[in-house]
């Protein structure tokens, strides 16, 4: 793609998002849906006038860097750990109810034992896109929930990993030893090398130039970035990398700041994120899914505030928090989008069940997003009385 064609197509994204998401403020509904309806609008299966998404893509995964990223910087190593702790139990339980509901539901479609299992998996996760970009963090009272969301959000996170990894050495042919070694240690490497390299050099450097903020601005984001791509090498993922370098600076006292300087950056490219899941929509394929998708994420919209809310109340959580944490966790995830698409591409589902993964999360996207903004406080809630920053 020319840096022509990126000028032109970066203006009609966030010209057209402007304008609906001016009319979407107006009808008092979710922004993010704009961006989404929007992506459909100007994507293949409608004007066609951005015509290959998938390179526009690339740019819009910055921005879910840039949020895990965010994410760890606001969370502290053994705050974290002991959150995992806490809710092992509750992310595990209800993973096997989805993953159980997901084979049934592709039982009854009709698909292959293969495709069920996939299916399973992509319902087990929860959207991290959705679920913080929707939370007011600066609230106080928000702050456990949001640690029980985060906390949540990472194992599914984790497990999901761990199943692409398994889907791509499911590809033909033999796969190295070295390259599964190096996948399995690829994270407790990383994680040790991000903890050691910032006490001993980042912590340092922003201490010598901490009242420079354009230069504290600019190893925030190599440091980010680098690290992800340190993660990409060692047979991870650039998110889980970006999340390990925010972890690793949150007890740094210009924490803050960054956190700060880089949220423009990062809404930015997530505006880009949900145009382009938009534009990846195929209104073709759409017809034949269509129904099982509907019904599908009906399912999963009803369920997992249920699922969530009991397990959370029976570990001690209060009730009203245990429901609110069930709802902003009732979708499905950005990684069952991944997961359907390498399934794919590997041989192991055909079309049928990989479109069918992929709108039934755009469903529930919107139609979650929808129920959040309603009735929780979020950044762009309907209600002055719920709009928190």
């Amino acid at each position: 793609m020319s840096s022509d064609i990126v000028a032109h197509t970066i203006f009609l994204i966030f010209t057209g998002a402007a304008v609906l998401a001016t009319v979407a403020l107006y009808a008092r509904q979710a922004m993010i849906v704009a961006y989404i309806v929007l992506g459909i609008l100007l994507g293949p299966s409608v004007l066609g006038i951005v015509e290959d998404p998938a390179v526009v893509r690339r740019i819009a995964d910055i921005g879910v860097m840039f949020l895990l990223f965010l994410l760890g910087l606001n969370m502290y190593p053994q705050k974290l750990v002991t959150m995992m702790r806490e809710t092992t139990i509750v992310a595990g339980a209800s993973s096997l109810v989805f993953a159980l509901t997901g084979c049934a539901a592709g039982w009854l479609l009709g698909y292959t034992p293969a495709e069920c299992l996939i299916l399973g998996a992509a319902l087990t996760f929860s959207s991290t896109i959705i679920g913080l970009k929707l939370l007011p963090t600066t609230v106080l009272h928000h702050r456990h929930t949001g640690e029980i969301i985060i906390s949540i959000l990472l194992l599914q996170d984790l497990v999901a990993i761990v199943i692409l990894l398994l889907l791509e050495t499911s590809e033909p042919g033999p796969v190295p030893a070295r390259e599964i070694a190096l996948r399995l240690l690829g994270l407790p490497a990383l994680i040790l090398a991000s903890f050691v390299f910032s006490r001993y050099v980042l912590f340092r450097l922003i201490a010598r130039f901490d009242q420079i903020q354009e230069y504290i601005f600019l190893v925030a984001i190599g440091w980010c970035l680098g690290t992800a791509e340190l993660a990409a090498a060692l047979g991870l993922t650039h998110e889980i990398g970006a999340f390990i370098a925010g972890v690793a600076i949150a007890t740094s006292r210009i924490s803050d700041f960054i956190a700060d300087s880089l949220r423009p950056l990062r809404d930015f490219f997530l505006v880009i994120f949900f145009f382009t899941l938009g534009a990846s929509v195929d209104l073709g394929m759409l017809v034949e899914v269509l129904v099982p998708s509907m019904l599908l994420a009906s399912l999963i919209i009803a369920l997992k505030p249920v699922v969530f809310g009991f397990l959370l109340r029976h570990s001690g959580e209060a009730a009203e928090r245990s429901t609110e944490v069930g709802f902003r966790l009732g979708q499905i995830s950005e990684f069952s989008l991944f997961i359907a698409v390498v399934a794919l591409e590997t041989g192991v589902i055909g079309a049928g069940a990989s479109y069918l993964i992929q709108v039934t999360t755009l469903l529930t996207f919107v139609i979650s997003s929808y129920i959040i903004v309603w009735r929780y406080p979020t950044p762009i809630a309907v209600s002055d009385r719920l709009r928190r920053d």
